[in-house]
């Protein structure tokens, strides 16, 4: 999840307390073209009250993961200066192997899909995927069988039209819209994009996909109601998608982004502003006999009192990446200069929310 500049709109937005009082941003680092972000860090002034909410709910971070006595564990900087660069980072998608890594780069401006590759034990230095580099694209997400991928771009439907616009808590942001396109991979490398049919791109402000094992698709868009970023499901059946319906947690009362789900849809990982969220938090929930459960704030130890989103799940199903403001080095210390306060992306084990419930 990515945003823009200014303390003022188009380029934020305001950001929606649990009771839906509006409440002003402060400034943001400049994000990306997607005016995505609802959720912002604490103000300065407020950071005795967060650690006072933080303990008051038991969300310290030796906080025991899922409920279950285990302690959660640490995330870490993915490819520190080499894909955590000092641009804002996010939404890696891996090939099935692992090899090979597709994600979002962002100059505040405009955003581009990179692809690396891991050689040596080490990642390549990024280079534009093929289908991207003239419109603004962004969060990739690889099927499972690494036969297909799919993206957000703002590019136009036909030929030849302008770049979409967004439409963000009603008011519209040029050229800062998105759809869902697809590249399948050939003998040739990736085809030509096209864009997802119907219901699928029913609004001109669609994010962060993400594909099952089956070929369903999850993604967000904004409620009719409240205009709210909500999660979305549409089933692939009978070789084509069915109408998305909104995930049944997530009705538009409370900010919920980008969707990580696993490939058997046994889990989902995303992003939300609800309680007890301080700023943009990871929660994850799971799905048994077809019915989905309540949402699992990750604690304090995952989150941090900034914005976390852009979850996305590696290969193995059980490694979970993110973007993340929060430093990685000691503020007192010499940071490099890819840790300054932009989005990087950050992984880490979900082994603790995994075990048998």
């Amino acid at each position: 999840m990515l945003a823009g500049v200014s303390t003022h709109f188009p380029n934020s937005r305001s950001q929606a307390d649990r009771s839906g009082i509006t409440l002003p941003f402060r400034r943001l680092h400049p994000r990306t073209w997607r005016q995505k972000l609802l959720g912002s860090p604490l103000p300065r002034g407020h950071a005795p009250r967060a650690l006072w909410l933080v303990a008051l709910l038991g969300l310290t971070n030796a906080v025991a993961a899922a409920g279950r006595g285990d302690v959660a564990p640490v995330p870490e900087v993915f490819a520190p200066g080499v894909i955590s660069s000092e641009a804002h980072d996010a939404a890696p998608a891996f090939t099935p192997d692992g090899q090979t890594v597709y994600f979002t780069r962002s100059d505040g401006q405009h955003s581009t899909i990179l692809v690396s590759h891991r050689r040596d034990g080490a990642w390549t230095e990024p280079e534009t995927a093929p289908f991207s580099g003239t419109w603004n694209d962004m969060e990739p997400a690889m099927a499972p069988d690494g036969r297909f991928l799919i993206f957000i771009s703002n590019r136009p439907a036909a030929s030849g039209g302008a770049a979409l616009d967004g439409v963000f808590n009603g008011h519209r942001v040029p050229g800062g819209g998105g759809n869902l396109w697809r590249v399948t991979l050939t003998a040739g490398g990736w085809d030509t994009p096209a864009r997802l049919p119907g219901d699928l791109n029913g609004s001109t402000s669609t994010f962060a996909p993400a594909v099952a094992e089956d070929g369903s698709l999850y993604f967000m868009r904004p409620a009719a109601t409240t205009g709210r970023f909500q999660l979305w499901y549409a089933r692939f059946a009978d070789g084509k998608y069915q109408a998305p319906q909104p995930l049944p947690w997530s009705d538009g009362t409370t900010t919920d982004v980008d969707p990580a789900v696993a490939a058997d849809q046994s889990f989902l990982v995303f992003g939300s502003g609800r309680p007890p969220a301080l700023g943009m938090d990871l929660f994850i929930v799971h799905r048994k006999a077809g019915a989905w459960g309540a949402p699992i704030h990750l604690g304090t130890t995952v989150n941090s009192p900034g914005s976390d989103a852009e979850a996305r799940l590696a290969p193995d199903g059980r490694t979970l990446y993110f973007s993340s403001e929060r430093p990685a080095l000691p503020t007192n210390g010499p940071r490099p200069a890819w840790d300054n306060g932009k989005y990087n992306i950050w992984r880490v084990s979900l082994a603790p929310w995994l075990k048998p419930r």
